[in-house]
């Protein structure tokens, strides 16, 4: 469904991502023989400042290859250079370069009573969380490209074609279809039924989610059992609790 659309880029780049970071962690972790910690950074440092490289720095190198193996050859070997094959492969390597960029610092005090006279420290990735959050900042911000490939990418507005590509933005090539209402053919189930939060502001929130159709109460009985207690001896003792609670469903 949905080719060459904002949503499929944001796949790639995740899916990218995920890849680089899993098999960076499990490098670090010594769980598997081709890749272990990065070495090149051993012995390096600032000793009139007090630190130094070391520990186990996360090798993103590897994690970078094997995700352009795994990911990009097979697109590669697609007969046809069409805007699609240079709009996934872009996007597979913003995932990549989001991994790169969120690298930090972690730092570990040495010295008397942990007065940090010296600093061990070693490069890591940041949390999946965190990059997922910047891919969709990206993906909220996706450039459409026009899908006729001559040398390079260009965007579709010719307007804005002066302002460059940077290569952590997402592409796409066709605006998304409207997700709201159902389209078997598509096989969008659109969002009439789905249960919302009515109190959200947020993508779950019942405005956004209903598409501006509204949304219906019904009242659910829940049954418990509740404040249960241990009588000596020996059986437990609850009471049955009931609560009502308003649930609200998309029109």
């Amino acid at each position: 469904c949905c080719a060459g659309t904002k949503e499929t880029a944001f796949v790639s780049a995740v899916t990218a991502a995920g890849l680089v970071h899993s098999v960076t962690r499990s490098c670090s972790a010594g769980n598997m023989t081709e890749c272990s910690c990065d070495v090149t950074l051993r012995h390096g440092g600032s000793a009139s400042e007090g630190w130094h490289w070391g520990g186990c720095s996360d090798d993103i190198h590897y994690g970078m290859s094997f995700s352009r193996k795994f990911l990009d050859v097979p697109i590669k070997n697609v007969t046809g250079k069409s805007g699609l094959v240079a709009m996934d492969l872009h996007n597979n390597e913003a995932g990549r370069q989001a991994v790169a960029k969120l690298m930090s610092v972690d730092c570990r005090c040495h010295g008397v009573s942990g007065s940090c006279a010296v600093k061990t420290c070693w490069k890591t990735m940041s949390s999946f969380e965190k990059i997922g959050r910047f891919l969709k900042e990206k993906y909220e911000n996706s450039i459409q490209i026009s899908d006729r490939l001559k040398k390079k990418l260009r965007r579709k507005e010719k307007s804005q074609r002066k302002i460059p590509i940077g290569k952590e933005d997402l592409l796409y090539v066709n605006k998304s279809p409207n997700y709201c209402v159902e389209d078997q053919k598509l096989g969008i189930p659109g969002t009439q039924g789905r249960e919302c939060n009515r109190t959200s502001q947020g993508p779950e929130g019942c405005n956004l989610l209903c598409c501006g159709r509204g949304y219906n109460t019904h009242v659910v009985r829940h049954v418990e059992r509740c404040e249960c207690k241990f009588v000596w001896c020996c059986y437990v003792r609850c009471r049955r609790c009931e609560t009502m609670t308003d649930v609200h469903t998309c029109k």
